[in-house]
């Protein structure tokens, strides 16, 4: 049963009232320290290792971290290092690359640590952070941005907006660094542009043994193939020249359909309407509907004299992880986050408002390109100790994103996982070796709350093993920069390249030194 709009504003009235409101509600104070169960040794022995014990103090100029740990967004993988470097211009990244050479020690390549798997660490390994080169340079006429691997989506919006262009496709969370999501070949809403790897006119990426390659779809095309969707195993990517299109305005409208409805809709509403730009689906949570309702968001392109107004952070986001938290508690929290999503955000994000007024929010009716996708989801961000969040994503052909859901919904009923958002992007074949889509696709992306504890990191690869078994019966794939609770097996049938990428890597990497979680199991 629906909860009316007035019972949803009395129970938030109580809870912003109680005590626990600035612990549910407030900013993360620091990077969230979870509780770790020993993990299981990565099989290393094909890697680079150091004979003799290695001073890191030796390193030229010094290490930003010396040993410790580094861990990624799941808080789940804290990996001992042997120390973290970071470069802030391309001499820096050859001494790094040489002096693990000298000193037999492998090198992980990391930027805003937004994997979940440990694609961006190695036992005893050399961290490379390139979050110190994150220069960017937008050249007008050409409709280019050259952008340093270590800047933010953030920062490259920031730069594109003012002379009125704007990136044909990004990842749908701006905080990401665009040599990271280059190296997952990240996709977003425009679902015309595709991933990234169709949107790159040249890379540069520097080699183990310090050379540096500017590659593209034409130059060095099999080393561009490899480099891109790569985890980082073949090189370090320095810089990206990134095409630009023109910012637009666009209006947003939104509709609730049936979740059986979607493909249907998808085809003959949305993808044929060559007004329609951006669009994202969210599907419902609440256990009254779940996944059997949905919201499709389109983003229409209207023409308009007006300018386009300057990019606005978001004001709060205390509202939206309040709600977000709250899902996390089970069956009424779901329904609270739904109706609120459903019934009343609908009624406050700027129809009624003033055009000039409209013009400033993200999901007003009108909003401009850039400012759709300057979406950090800060809201997701949290500090309660006894939960963390992990991402999945699965591609499905269009015929079979339905049975997909089905057996989503049944999958999740005897796991403890709590399905925080559900939504539907669609994305198109690739030129990459690892490419996660073998023809026009919907990419499921699941944002799943579970428990710090031994049993809640078990629940979720039990749940993570069916759901991608349950993808590859159905014809599809799923996604590699989050938990790795799948088997080799399952990643050679999903990737059917696995092994020539494998082969690439060993060519332009004879002696394996960029190694990650990923190339330690599946390699």
């Amino acid at each position: 049963m629906r909860i009316s709009l007035v019972a949803l504003a009395l129970m938030l009235v109580l809870v912003v009232g109680g005590p626990q409101f600035a612990l549910w509600s407030g900013d993360p104070v620091a990077a969230k320290d979870c509780f770790i169960s020993p993990v299981p040794p990565l099989p290393t022995q094909a890697a680079p290792r150091a004979t003799a014990p290695v001073d890191a103090a030796a390193y030229p100029g010094g290490l930003a971290q010396q040993g410790g740990t580094v861990s990624d967004a799941s808080c789940l993988t804290r990996t001992p290092v042997f120390g973290v470097v970071r470069p802030v211009d391309e001499d820096q990244v050859r001494t790094a690359l040489a002096f693990a050479e000298e000193n037999e020690l492998v090198v992980a390549v990391g930027g805003t640590q937004h994997a979940m798997g440990g694609q961006a660490s190695y036992p005893a390994g050399l961290v490379v952070d390139m979050r110190g080169l994150d220069a960017i340079t937008v050249d007008e006429h050409a409709r280019t941005a050259t952008v340093q691997a270590g800047a933010t989506w953030h920062q490259v919006l920031e730069a594109v907006h003012p002379v009125g262009l704007s990136v044909a496709t990004m990842p749908s969370i701006d905080v990401l660094s665009v040599g990271g999501t280059v190296s997952a070949n990240a996709h977003g809403l425009d679902f015309r542009a595709g991933s990234l790897s169709s949107t790159i006119r040249s890379l540069r990426v520097m080699l183990a043994d310090g050379t540096v390659h500017r590659v593209g779809p034409e130059k060095e095309p099999e080393l561009f193939q490899a480099v891109v969707g790569g985890y980082g195993l073949v090189g370090v990517v320095l810089d990206v020249e990134l095409d630009l299109v023109e910012s637009e305005m666009y209006r947003l409208r939104s509709t609730v359909i049936e979740h059986r409805d979607f493909p249907q809709v998808f085809a003959s509403q949305v993808a044929t309407d060559d007004a329609v730009r951006l669009t994202y689906t969210h599907l419902s949570t609440s256990p009254d509907s779940l996944l059997q309702e949905a919201i499709v968001y389109t983003y229409e392109r209207v023409d308009t004299a007006e300018p386009v107004p300057p990019l606005r952070e978001r004001a709060s986001d205390r509202a939206g992880r309040l709600l977000f938290n709250l899902a996390r508690t089970g069956d009424l929290g779901q329904r609270l986050r739904w109706t609120a999503q459903r019934e009343l955000l609908p009624r406050v994000r700027g129809c009624l408002q003033s055009r000039n007024e409209a013009l400033r929010a993200a999901e007003a009716c009108m909003v401009g390109r850039n400012q759709a996708m300057y979406e950090s989801l800060g809201f997701v961000q949290n500090r309660l100790p006894q939960y963390t969040d992990v991402l999945h994503e699965y591609f499905l052909p269009p015929d079979q994103i339905v049975p997909f859901l089905d057996e989503l919904r049944a999958q999740l009923g005897p796991h403890d996982a709590q399905l925080l958002s559900a939504s539907i992007r669609s994305v198109h074949r690739e030129d990459i070796v690892l490419d996660y889509a073998q023809g026009q696709r919907f990419s499921l992306v699941l944002y799943l709350s579970q428990e710090l504890s031994d049993e809640g990191s078990a629940d979720m690869a039990s749940l993570t093993r069916a759901l991608v078994q349950s993808s590859l019966d159905l014809g599809g794939t799923f996604y590699l920069p989050y938990q790795q609770h799948y088997t080799r097996e399952q990643v050679g049938q999903a990737y059917p390249r696995l092994e020539e990428f494998f082969a690439t890597k060993r060519r332009y990497d004879p002696g394996l030194r960029f190694q990650n979680s990923f190339s330690a199991r599946f390699g």
